[in-house]
C-alpha cells in the first residue's frame, strides 16, 4: 500500500508524462493522415502558383513548382515518435520506482535532465518547422493573401494535384497545436527534472555535512575520554 505522500507524488508526476504522451499523439495522428492523403509528399515549404489552364479559358489551376523537402516531414515524425516512446518509458520507470519505494540517484536524475533538455529543443525545432513551413504553403496557394479564398477555405477546393487535399488545413492546425502543447509539457518536465537534480545535490551535501559533523563529534568525545583516563592515571 502506497503512502499518501508517495501517492500524491506518483499522481503529479504521472500526470505530466501522461500529458506528454497525449499531446504528442495529437500531433502525430494528423501528420500521418496528411502524409497518406498527399501520397508521401511533404506539404511543408512547398512552392507553387496559380496559372490559367490555357489562353482561351480563364479557369486557373494551382501548379506545384517544387514540393517541400521530405526530410522536414520525416524529422517531425521521428521527433514525435521518439518523444512518445521516451514519455511511455519514463512513465513505466516512474511506476516501478514508486511501487518499489526507490528514488532516482543523482546520476539518473542528471541523465533525465539531459534527455529532457534534448527533447525540449527537438520538439521546439519541430514545432517551428511545422509553423513556418505551413505558413509558406498557405502563402503559396493564397498568393500571399491576394486570393479571395483563405487557406482554410481552399482545403474544400480540389486543387487537381492528384491527391486528397480536403483536410490539409485542419490536419496541420491540429498538428501545430499538439506540437506546441508537447513543447510546453516537456518544458515543464525539464524544469521539474532540474529541480530534482538540485534537490538531490542539496540532499547529498546535507548528508555529507551530517556525516562530517558526526565524525567531528565522535572525535571530540573520544579525545575527552582519553583525557579523563590520562587524568585518572596521573592521580593514581
Amino acid at each position: 500500500m502506497l503512502k499518501m505522500d508517495t501517492w500524491r507524488l506518483f499522481t503529479r508526476t504521472w500526470s505530466k508524462w501522461f500529458a506528454a504522451v497525449q499531446t504528442v499523439n495529437v500531433a502525430i495522428v494528423p501528420l500521418s493522415e496528411n502524409t497518406e492523403d498527399f501520397r508521401g509528399k511533404c506539404l511543408l515549404f512547398t512552392r507553387g502558383m496559380w496559372q490559367n489552364e490555357n489562353i482561351t479559358v480563364s479557369k486557373q489551376r494551382f501548379i506545384i513548382e517544387e514540393w517541400g523537402p521530405q526530410s522536414s516531414c520525416s524529422f517531425i515524425t521521428a521527433v514525435g515518435i521518439a518523444s512518445l516512446i521516451l514519455s511511455a518509458v519514463q512513465a513505466w520507470r516512474l511506476l516501478l520506482f514508486i511501487c518499489k519505494g526507490h528514488d532516482d540517484s543523482i546520476f539518473n536524475a542528471f541523465l533525465n535532465l539531459l534527455i529532457s533538455t534534448f527533447v525540449v529543443f527537438a520538439v521546439f525545432l519541430s514545432s517551428t518547422i511545422v509553423s513556418v513551413g505551413f505558413n509558406l504553403w498557405c502563402d503559396a496557394i493564397t498568393e500571399g493573401g491576394s486570393m479571395p479564398s483563405s487557406c482554410e477555405d481552399l482545403q474544400d477546393t480540389d486543387l487537381e494535384l492528384g491527391l486528397n487535399n480536403s483536410a490539409f488545413y485542419d490536419q496541420f492546425a491540429i498538428a501545430q497545436f499538439g506540437l506546441w502543447a508537447a513543447w510546453l509539457t516537456w518544458l515543464g518536465i525539464t524544469v521539474m527534472a532540474f529541480l530534482k537534480v538540485y534537490h538531490n545535490y542539496r540532499q547529498e551535501d546535507l548528508v555529507d555535512s551530517l556525516i562530517h559533523e558526526k565524525m567531528f563529534l565522535l572525535g571530540r568525545s573520544s579525545r575527552r575520554r582519553s583525557d579523563v583516563v590520562d587524568e585518572k592515571s596521573g592521580m593514581i
